[in-house]
């Protein structure tokens, strides 16, 4: 604290002007800490007095180093020139300086430094008598430093002590910066939140007890099945709602990234980058399902992504083994040296030309390059040709083999016409037709027409690097390279190759699986990047920076813990209103984001960053086991060393072995360049090690040594891992890499990294990370939601149930998997319960004998803390009113529809071994511009509609029915006629959306809708007559 005095004049052995030290106390008085105790707070410069310096009191804080010396006197000599002292980050003032004294002069002069004066002391101080710091800091230019205040002698350096030059960089803190933050949920939101679902879980058991011990004699089998179907519908609550106690936030920090591993330092001294490598995994199968214009266009936007270009690999894996997808990533990698360097020369967003252009936004908006304008007209006529190249491929490839194979086939004409005498043979000449590379040679996968070694399921396997591994060092363009301007711009590209694995027949491929795991295999050969990130075709880098938020996680203080970041997925071509809930914003924005709170989410198939020694089935650095009914006794799990075979299958073995995931996966297959590659991608996925609190982290400036280029022995070596044979005996998808034996294997590979004490986390970005399409038609989105379906079936029959699992896994998180597991089985009671509201209406009898004021009571606490609940949710997830109520209706539609065919398949696979075969989901290919929604106004027959289509029918008759028992009955019981009215248009409102589906365009209903309803309402009519004929002895009509 500064304080003035007048200056003193006379006092023997002092300076005219001298530092006082003063402290604070606890009731608020200022205490002297000098000898002499002549301390005037008050001052006089408001007193008109002429002169231009003032003594100031510097305020200590009350600790022994800070005393000043007692002999503070003994200072001599006086300076002929004034000048200004910056204050202890507390304020600034005026001292005409000097010597201070022994001792604690050296303190002072440490403490602070002494600058030129001008002629305006006395106007620095604000009409309130305090010192103003904004007028002094402008009108003397001073600048502010840690600690001290400075006037610089120039513009970097500073007198220090001693003669000593000192930069402010000599100032600077440069404190240890995390790279991400945990953001809680505010409590005046998570708190309220916690207690109803603890106040619903209270009602839920009151409301059933009640219902239990209230019986409806006169319909003990409604009674019964009500009860029933509620008392699962309240299990199935807990399960879905306890996993949700504790949702949280993320950000991460990209400027703090890029000042720890690209920055110029001691051990970096060029500033390159020392992030670890990244793999990139792009997985297709059917270039006839998913158009090769929209992968293709993926593939650009990964080539163009924000990430050290020297560090970035880009894989995909064409499990078709199809031509026209091979030169559709050829043109695409073409296009590619001009694409990218335009994105980096004007940050462009997105880096998907498709979407780019498509864009509704001003394309100029915050571009101020003067080339803006012409670059962009010229790429996006480059673009455009590109597609057409692009659609043209199909007719150029069957062209050119009909050119080939006429060829060929006049020349085994003449082999036979030599053969037989220069006589064309009466028989035909036995001719296969091949498909023709562009180069004039066989294409080693699929032919257009399949023959031996050479279809879907049989051809061998192929590697081509399209695009070499870059040069270490960035390459930048010329005024006339490619058209475009780019000097300055760098223009490498990352590398890129096409992966198709070996197909033999009586091999077991594993489906999808099985190819993300030769991927796993061959990049590891060929770049082995620590990380991976698996997309599907249809799923582009949405936001540059995607990679660069990830990895923030994973170089993190204990990213070594993380197997995986998982982004949510965000969909393009959704109708407005969307029918089907295709965003499933309240899975990804709700579920997902809770789950962030416990070990992490699960892994949902694309947009994922995995550590690649995860995927290995290695255990993480560091784990927890949880013991106790509630999992509340956390204890640090014990190291898991190697065995040998002989080890493990020893009956001396203890009976209470480990858990079968906590084994260490031993088995990877006879290569040794892969084994090798191994410890290599662990060291490199580890974070930094720049802070004590860092465990497990590698030194900075390891990872700056460049790649070596590829040779042919290494691309055999990657060929060799991707044969239909490599996976023999091994553990290949049973504990390394994506797991076999289900459909939704992307679940079970999560699970399992869980299961070994792995934590991951989501990642939701500001701009979306990607972006991809989803089936807006009814028939695609139930087949979807099918498939899912069938694979949560599997998983609750297999030994990947959470009721197994090892004790790494958290309570709640088991809860959440074992949720995953059962929810197919919920649609056996939610049909049921649909129907219900029919049978009342048709018996004329309730769930309960009558509206009890006790049913009333605690069916309005439930719904109210429902409704509450479902607000509050939406208050610390994001998502919309509008997007839950889709949400509830489209759990209706295919609980009624896919869930129950799943639970069926799943059945007839468990018990009978029959297997289930799905379809690839449709991508959308954009080519209807006139309506880029006419998918959703398809209607496709499929025998899925049947149920919902019986429900919607049945109860629209029992309304009928039971509105006209009651309008013609003697005695009206109009109670149970709004009872179960009430419940029957529940029922209908979820089915809004299918029965609109099943309209069509503008009410263009097919034939065979009208047929099931009419033949669904005559047959339950007949059926009600039967059962129950009209009474006409009253003389009334009673139905």
């Amino acid at each position: 604290m500064a304080t003035s005095t007048s200056p003193t004049k006379g006092t023997p052995g002092r300076p005219p002007t001298a530092v006082k030290f003063a402290r604070r106390t606890s009731s608020g008085r200022i205490v002297s800490l000098s000898r002499d105790d002549d301390l005037d707070i008050s001052s006089d410069y408001g007193s008109g007095a002429a002169n231009d310096y003032i003594n100031y009191t510097v305020l200590m804080p009350p600790t022994p180093d800070n005393q000043p010396m007692a002999d503070a006197s003994a200072s001599s000599g006086s300076t002929e020139q004034s000048k200004r002292a910056g204050l202890n980050r507390r304020g600034g003032g005026e001292e005409e300086g000097g010597n201070s004294g022994v001792g604690g002069g050296e303190k002072t002069e440490r403490r602070m430094s002494l600058m030129k004066s001008n002629n305006k002391s006395m106007l620095l101080r604000s009409q309130t008598g305090d010192f103003d710091h904004n007028r002094w800091l402008f009108e003397s230019k001073g600048t502010y430093g840690i600690g001290n205040a400075f006037w610089s002698k120039d513009e970097n350096t500073y007198d220090g002590h001693d003669g000593i030059d000192i930069s402010m960089d000599d100032f600077i803190d440069k404190p240890w910066k995390p790279l991400t933050r945990k953001l809680k949920i505010p409590a005046a939101i998570l708190s309220p939140y916690r207690l109803l679902v603890g106040v619903r879980m209270i009602a839920l058991g009151l409301f059933l007890t009640w219902r239990v011990r209230n019986p409806n004699k006169e319909a003990m089998w409604l009674w019964g099945l009500s009860v029933v179907c509620e008392i699962w519908f309240a299990f199935s609550w807990l399960l879905d709602q306890l996993p949700k106690l504790n949702p949280i936030n993320r950000s991460t920090d990209l400027a703090a990234l890029h000042d720890k591993f690209e920055l110029p330092s001691a051990s970096n001294p060029l500033g390159r980058s020392d992030l670890p490598g990244m793999d990139v995994y792009v997985s297709t199968a059917d270039p006839e399902k998913e158009p090769p214009l929209v992968t293709a266009n993926t593939i650009l936007s990964i080539l163009a992504v924000d990430y050290p270009i020297e560090k970035l690999s880009c894989y995909i894996s064409d499990d078709g083994g199809a031509l026209l997808t091979f030169e559709a990533m050829a043109e695409a990698v073409n296009f590619a040296e001009v694409w990218v360097p335009f994105c980096r020369k004007h940050n462009i967003e997105p880096r998907n030309p498709d979407s780019y252009f498509s864009s509704k936004i001003d394309p100029t908006k915050n571009k101020k390059r003067p080339d803006f304008v012409k670059d962009r007209r010229w790429i996006k006529r480059e673009y455009d040709e590109f597609k057409v190249r692009i659609n043209g491929l199909p007719d150029s490839i069957n062209k050119r083999c009909d050119s080939y194979n006429a060829r060929e086939e006049r020349k085994e004409k003449n082999v036979a016409r030599e053969k037989n005498g220069g006589v064309l043979p009466d028989e035909p000449v036995k001719f296969t037709k091949a498909t023709w590379m562009a180069d004039g040679t066989h294409w080693p996968g699929a032919w257009h027409s399949p023959c031996a070694d050479h279809s879907k399921g049989d051809h061998a396997g192929i590697i081509q690097v399209m695009s070499k591994v870059p040069d270490n060092d960035p390459v930048y363009g010329h005024l006339d390279e490619k058209v475009l301007d780019f000097t300055g711009v760098d223009i490498r590209i990352p590398m890129f190759a096409y992966v198709s694995r070996e197909k033999r027949p009586g091999f077991d491929h594993n489906k999808k699986a099985g190819a993300m795991n030769a991927l796993v295999r061959a990049s590891a050969i060929l770049s082995n990047g620590p990380f991976i990130l698996n997309l599907d075709c249809d799923h582009y880098i949405y936001n540059s920076l995607a990679l660069r938020e990830g990895m923030c996680f994973m170089m993190d203080r204990g990213g070594d813990r993380i197997c995986y970041i998982q982004f949510p997925q965000r969909f393009e071509g959704i109708d407005p209103s969307d029918r089907y809930a295709n965003h499933n914003t309240v899975f990804f924005d709700g579920n997902m984001r809770a789950l962030d709170g416990l070990q992490g989410p699960v892994y949902v198939g694309t947009g994922c960053l995995f550590r690649r020694f995860a995927l290995y089935g290695f255990h993480p650095p560091r784990a927890n086991e949880y013991s106790g009914i509630f999992g509340q006794n956390k204890n640090p799990a014990a190291n898991i060393q190697l065995q040998s075979e002989e080890e493990e299958d020893s009956d001396t073995q203890p009976l209470t072995a480990a858990h079968p995931d906590l084994h260490l996966p031993k088995k990877f297959g006879n290569s040794t360049l892969f084994t090798e590659s191994i410890p290599v991608a662990e060291y490199q996925g580890r974070p930094l090690a720049d802070h004590k609190s860092v465990k497990n982290g590698r030194p900075p400036g390891a990872l700056l040594i460049p790649r070596q280029p590829l040779d042919a022995p290494t691309v055999a070596e990657a060929v060799a891992v991707i044969s239909s044979w490599y996976e023999d005996k091994t553990e290949w998808g049973e504990r390394i890499g994506w797991i076999y034996g289900s459909v939704t294997e992307d679940v079970v590979t999560g699970y399992r990294m869980h299961n070994r004490g792995w934590r991951s986390v989501y990642c939701i970005t500001k701009r979306d990370a990607f972006r991809g399409t989803a089936p807006i038609n009814l028939t695609d989105r139930l087949h979807q939601v099918l498939r899912w379906a069938t694979g949560s079936v599997e998983i609750f029959y297999s030994r990947n149930n959470a009721l197994l699992a090892s004790p790494r896994l958290k309570f709640l998180q088991r809860i959440a998997y074992l949720n995953v597991g059962i929810y197919p089985f919920t649609s056996i009671f939610l049909v049921v319960y649909c129907f219900l509201p029919a049978l009342s209406l048709f018996s004329g009898h309730f769930i309960v004998e009558g509206l009890d004021p006790m049913f009333l009571l605690y069916l309005f606490i439930i719904t109210v803390t429902l409704a509450l609940l479902s607000l509050l949710e939406v208050k610390w997830s994001g998502i919309a009113l509008e997007e839950w109520w889709r949400n509830e209706q489209f759990w209706v539609i295919g609980g009624s529809s896919a869930h129950l065919a799943a639970v069926i398949q799943g059945l007839l696979k468990v018990v009978a071994g029959i297997e289930i075969s799905f379809t690839l989901t449709s991508k959308s290919s954009g080519e209807d511009e006139n309506d880029i929604y006419a998918d959703l106004y398809l209607v496709k027959w499929t025998s899925l509609f049947i149920m919902p289509l019986t429900i919607l029918v049945v109860n629209i008759v029992a309304l009928v029915i039971g509105f006209s028992r009651t309008v013609y009955s003697v005695i009206p019981q109009w109670n149970k006629l709004f009872g179960g009215a009430f419940f029957s248009f529940w029922v209908l409102a979820h089915l809004y959306p299918f029965a609109k589906g099943l309209m069509g365009r503008r009410g263009r209903v097919p034939t065979i809708v009208y047929v099931w309803s009419g033949l669904v309402a005559i047959t339950v009519s007949l059926l009600w007559i039967s059962i129950n004929p009209p009474d006409s002895k009253s003389g009334s009509i009673q139905v």
